[in-house]
């Protein structure tokens, strides 16, 4: 139930471009060169998003990403 309530909340976040575990916008992250165009978004509070510019947009670092 509790991941019922948070995930949208989530995706919320990530679709403004924010962290979703601090909020602070993911544009003043830490940014790195990655594969196929993307690039890894490191965030201050230390997660990992990998941002695609063709699509502008932001998800959650897999693992194997990491």
């Amino acid at each position: 139930m509790f991941k019922n309530v948070i995930a949208p909340i989530q995706a919320w976040l990530l679709s403004q471009g924010r962290c979703v575990g601090c909020g602070k916008p993911l544009s003043k992250g830490k940014r790195e060169g990655h594969i196929q165009g993307t690039e890894k978004v490191t965030c201050s509070c230390g997660r990992i998003f990998i941002y695609n510019p063709k699509t502008k947009s932001y998800r959650r670092a897999l693992i194997e990403e990491v």
